[in-house]
């Protein structure tokens, strides 16, 4: 680790102060760097034992208290303040920025020190899995901690299927449990615009609804519900979100889709077509041919108005264009794409579709932000500034790194949480397909393929729900959990996972997930993959 040396010297001060070590187990997860637990000696932590700030670290230790008062089903959180025993919480330069140390002894009670604020909520979560899982009592020993990866993300898709304000904050409690800093919001797509941009008002006036929704595999009339379905945020409630967000360590990137995946757009403002044909929110799953005209200079004011207030609501560096799946036929035989085509000495349409990259990639730089985009941004050429995110498979990550470029694994294969968790699929309701059970997720490795020199280059992992058939926030944490425990492990403690001790870390973190009241599917527990 970064900070061996100093851990050493941490640990032979604990020496004198606690007992012989044993192997008195403690399940933590995702797996800390460094462990070492008392043969005996222990704190117990009540619904009374003070949270004592130190270096105005309030923020990570009232959310700390508001988690331990839902837990301890209390009246008030416990007491925070600058003096006293209890659970003392500092910052230290020298702690990695998202590290922790954890010493509980007899003279220190329980201290964590971070590297900053989100060093000690991350050491105070763990913190809080040690308390839920061991009925408050925390065994006396030293835990040092870091992340692997810088970018520990996962995405939720809320274009297919709408999930309220309430909704979003709760997916946003289980990523951070889990030590996740990224939320990739998927907020426009086909079926539906889920944004409120003031520029452009028919955007969720008309783009945010579609006349019904498709609910099986097939194309026939039957598997349409009939019903009409939207829904999407203001810009408070955008707000609110981020804030929300932002207290808990995560960071929200935005994904506006361009210029494929752009149906619900065309269909509130058809002139942003090749042909200005009207067009309908798209009810079916998919890809339309249907994309956004990249021969008219209306489009790239459109998409720079857009981004314009994108970039007010979310503070994030990196924003998501998308830029994936988009057909050319309406390209091809487009008067205004080919002219744009002829005037910018590009051969084919691939190339028009990284000319429309670049001038997006250009104008969020110039406004102080970076883009991300799905790995098809590699296809028309992009700067080796932008971010890839990797879905098609490990090959295009690779070889964005190779050349340069931050990347973000997440092939699809691996990464795709709305897949099947089992064979059998038995009671696992109706999905898109595929299957990627828990221990699938455990055994990848996001570096292989990758050479020694490009490493560097991949900053994180993520994880993506889609929710073409997920209509409640109770089945995507069905589906969500617990395979985010097992991204969780690649994200955060990579190098040190352990195949051999992974399922009894996990039947205890399953307590967890019980006094939460979260919605895990019970497949993996049951041996059942």
């Amino acid at each position: 680790m970064k900070y061996l040396s100093r851990i050493a010297l941490v640990v032979l001060s604990l020496i004198l102060a606690l007992p012989v070590l044993s192997a008195r187990e403690l399940h933590v997860v995702p797996q800390p760097a460094y462990m070492d637990i008392a043969a005996e000696g222990e704190i117990v932590v009540t619904p009374k034992t003070t949270i004592v700030v130190v270096d105005e670290l309030w923020n990570p230790a009232e959310q700390f208290a508001a988690d331990m008062q839902e837990y301890f089903d209390a009246e008030k959180p416990m007491r925070t303040s600058k003096r006293g025993k209890g659970i003392k919480i500092r910052l230290d330069k020298f702690v990695p920025a998202e590290g922790y140390e954890m010493t509980v002894s007899e003279e220190e009670g329980i201290l964590i020190i971070g590297g900053s604020e989100a060093g000690v909520y991350y050491g105070l979560q763990t913190l809080r899995q040690i308390i839920i899982t061991n009925d408050g009592k925390v065994p006396y020993g030293f835990i040092a901690d870091e992340p692997a990866f810088a970018y520990r993300g996962a995405h939720l898709d809320v274009s297919r299927h709408f999930f309220s304000v309430e909704d979003v904050k709760r997916y946003i409690d289980i990523l951070a449990a889990h030590k996740l800093n990224r939320l990739h919001w998927h907020l426009t797509d086909d079926q539906g615009w889920r944004i409120e941009i003031k520029a452009y008002p028919e955007l969720t006036e008309k783009g945010a609804m579609r006349k019904e929704t498709l609910i099986g595999h097939g194309l026939e009339p039957k598997w349409w519900d009939g019903e009409p379905y939207g829904g999407y945020y203001t810009q408070e409630e955008i707000r609110d979100v981020v804030a929300y967000a932002a207290k808990r360590y995560v960071t929200i990137i935005p994904e506006i889709e361009m210029p494929g995946h752009s149906q619900a757009a065309l269909h509130a403002l058809p002139w942003l077509g090749c042909n200005e044909q009207e067009v309908d929110v798209w009810t079916m799953w998919g890809v339309t041919p249907e994309v956004l005209c990249a021969g008219k200079e209306t489009t790239y004011e459109f998409l720079e108005n857009v981004l314009k207030e994108v970039i007010e609501l979310f503070p994030s560096e990196l924003i998501h264009i998308g830029g994936d799946e988009c057909p050319k036929d309406r390209w091809k035989e487009c008067e205004h794409c080919q002219a744009m085509m002829k005037a910018q000495g590009l051969e084919h349409e691939e190339q028009l579709q990284g000319y429309l990259v670049a001038r997006i990639e250009k104008f969020l730089i110039a406004n102080g932000r970076r883009m991300i985009g799905w790995d098809e941004i590699l296809d028309g050429g992009v700067t080796d500034t932008a971010t890839v995110m990797s879905w098609r498979g490990l090959k295009a990550g690779i070889y964005a790194a190779e050349r340069g470029n931050d990347v973000v694994m997440t092939p699809m294969t691996l990464c795709y949480l709305n897949f099947y968790q089992t064979k059998s699929q038995e009671g696992e309701g109706l999905q898109i397909g595929g299957y990627i059970p828990f221990e699938m997720i455990y055994a990848w490795d996001p570096y292989e393929g990758v050479s020694d020199d490009a490493k560097k280059h991949i900053i994180g992992v993520q994880c993506n729900m889609w929710s073409e058939y997920l209509k409640t926030m109770s089945w995507v944490e069905k589906m969500l959990l617990p395979r985010l425990a097992a991204m969780a492990e690649i994200q955060w403690a990579n190098e040190r996972r352990d195949a051999e001790s992974i399922r009894p870390r996990m039947n205890t973190f399953r307590k967890f997930y019980d006094a939460c009241g979260w919605n895990y599917a019970p497949y993996y527990f049951e041996g059942r993959e």
